[in-house]
C-alpha cells in the first residue's frame, strides 16, 4: 500500500523518535477534537496523532506508553486493545493463570475410578447370581437361560457397535479361527455353570469352582509343558482339601451340580489355554463381543435339543403362571444384562490394575458372592462346610498371590 510519511521528526518524552510534522495550532485543535482530548490537554510535540497522507489513524491502536498524547487519552479509549492483548497472552485452554495445566478431579484421584470398577464388578456379580438363582427356582431350564444370557449380551454389543461405543474392530478369517476354540470352551463352561447353579446352592457351586486354579496349573504343567513351581502346588493343597470338606457335608449336594461345576472348571481352563494362543491387538471389549456371538451360536442347538420340547409343552406356561408375563420377561432381560456387564467390567478392571490386585479382587469377589447368596436365600450350611469353604478360599488367595507375584517378576525381568 503506497503511503507517504510527512517528514520532520521529533523526539517524544519516552525517547522514541516519531516521524511526523509539527502542526499548526488550528490543525492541532482539530486533531484534539477528533480524538476526544480536551482543549486544555497539552502535548509537547505539537502533534495530535499519526498522520498518513492527511488521515488520522484510529486512536485505539495507541498503546499505553509514556508519551504525553497517550497519557491524556481517556481510560476507556486506552483499554480498547486490552481484550486482544489478553487473548494473545492468555495461557492455553485448560490451564490456570500461572500456566499450570488444570487436572480434573477424576484424573487427580484415579484410585476412585479403580475402586468404582471393583465395586460395580462385585455388585453386578452378586446381583446376577441372586437373580439367576431366583429364576431357576421357578424356571429350571439352564440351557435356555444360558442362551438368554449370551443373547442379551450380543444385542448389547450390536447396539454399542451401531452407535460407535466402541467402534467395531474388523475381524478376518485367521482371527476367527483363533477365537472359535475360545468361544466353544466359553459356551461349554457357561452352560455347565448354569446347570450347576440350577441343581445346587449357589454357594456350593462357587466353592467347587474355586478348584479352577488347580485345573489351570495341571493344564499348564501337563498340556502346555510349563514347569509349575512347587510353591504353587503347595498353595493348591488347601483348595482341594477345603472343597472336599465342603462337598462331603453340603446339604444341597447332588452329583449333577458337582459334576457340572467340575466340567465348568475344565472348560474355562482350556479357554485360558486357547486364549493365550489367540493373543491379538484387538481391544478386550471387541474380543469379548465376538466370543459372545460365537458362543451364542454354539449354545442354541443344545438348548433346543435338551429343553425345547419341555419348554413348548409346559415350561413357559408354568413360569408365566407363577410370576406373570411381565416379571418373567424382565427377569430374563436383566439377568442377561447383569451377566454381560459384570464380565465386561471384570475385563476392564484387569486392564486398570496389576495382576496381583486383580487376583486378590477375584478371590474377594467369590467371598462376596458366597456370603451374600447364603444371606439372601437363607441356605443352611454345616460347620464343616463353612470351614471347608474358608480353607478353599484361603488356598485360592495364596495361589493367586504367588502366581501374580511370579508374573510381575517376569515382567520386570523382560523390561530390564
Amino acid at each position: 500500500m503506497e503511503s507517504r510519511v510527512l517528514t520532520g521528526a521529533t523526539a517524544i518524552s519516552a525517547g522514541i523518535p516519531r516521524l511526523r510534522p509539527r502542526l499548526s495550532p488550528t490543525c492541532l485543535a482539530a486533531t484534539r477534537a477528533a480524538i476526544g482530548v480536551g482543549a486544555g490537554a497539552g502535548v509537547t510535540d505539537g502533534s495530535g496523532g499519526n498522520l498518513v497522507w492527511g488521515r488520522q489513524l484510529r486512536p485505539a491502536i495507541l498503546l499505553e506508553s509514556s508519551s504525553p498524547v497517550a497519557g491524556t487519552l481517556p481510560t476507556m479509549k486506552r483499554e480498547i486493545l486490552r481484550p486482544s492483548l489478553a487473548a494473545a497472552s492468555s495461557p492455553a485452554e485448560g490451564s490456570d493463570s500461572s500456566g499450570e495445566v488444570k487436572v480434573g478431579f477424576l484424573e487427580k484421584y484415579p484410585a476412585l475410578i479403580t475402586g468404582f470398577f471393583f465395586f460395580m464388578w462385585y455388585f453386578l456379580n452378586v446381583i446376577f447370581n441372586i437373580l439367576n438363582k431366583k429364576i431357576y427356582n421357578y424356571f429350571p431350564y439352564p440351557y435356555f437361560v444360558s442362551v438368554i444370557h449370551l443373547g442379551v449380551g450380543v444385542v448389547y454389543c450390536l447396539v454399542s457397535w451401531a452407535v460407535g461405543l466402541p467402534k467395531r474392530a474388523p475381524i478376518d478369517s485367521n482371527l476367527l479361527k483363533l477365537l472359535i476354540p475360545v468361544a466353544i470352551c466359553h459356551a461349554i463352561g457357561h452352560v455347565s455353570s448354569n446347570v450347576s447353579f440350577a441343581a445346587v446352592a449357589v454357594s456350593f457351586t462357587h466353592t467347587v469352582k474355586a478348584l479352577e486354579p488347580f485345573f489351570n496349573a495341571a493344564a499348564s504343567q501337563f498340556v502346555l509343558g510349563q514347569q509349575i513351581p512347587w510353591t504353587l502346588w503347595l498353595s493348591l493343597a488347601p483348595v482341594v482339601i477345603g472343597v472336599s470338606m465342603a462337598s462331603l457335608t453340603e446339604l444341597s449336594f447332588n452329583w449333577t451340580g458337582f459334576i457340572s461345576a467340575m466340567i465348568s472348571n475344565i472348560s474355562f481352563t482350556y479357554r485360558s489355554i486357547y486364549s493365550k494362543k489367540a493373543m491379538t491387538d484387538m481391544d478386550s471389549t471387541n474380543v469379548y463381543a465376538y466370543i459372545s456371538i460365537i458362543a451364542l451360536i454354539v449354545c442354541i442347538p443344545p438348548a433346543i435339543v435338551m429343553e425345547g420340547p419341555q419348554l413348548m409343552k409346559h415350561g413357559f406356561t408354568d413360569a408365566i403362571a407363577k410370576v406373570g408375563m411381565t416379571k418373567f420377561i424382565s427377569d430374563l432381560f436383566w439377568v442377561g444384562m447383569f451377566y454381560h456387564l459384570y464380565n465386561q467390567l471384570a475385563t476392564n478392571t484387569l486392564e486398570r490394575v496389576a495382576p496381583l490386585t486383580h487376583a486378590v479382587g477375584n478371590v474377594m469377589k467369590r467371598v462376596f458372592v458366597i456370603g451374600f447368596t447364603i444371606l439372601v436365600f437363607g441356605n443352611k450350611i454345616t460347620t464343616q462346610t463353612g470351614i471347608g469353604t474358608c480353607i478353599a478360599i484361603a488356598g485360592v488367595a495364596a495361589y493367586s498371590f504367588i502366581k501374580a507375584k511370579m508374573e510381575e517378576e517376569k515382567r520386570q525381568m523382560k523390561a530390564a
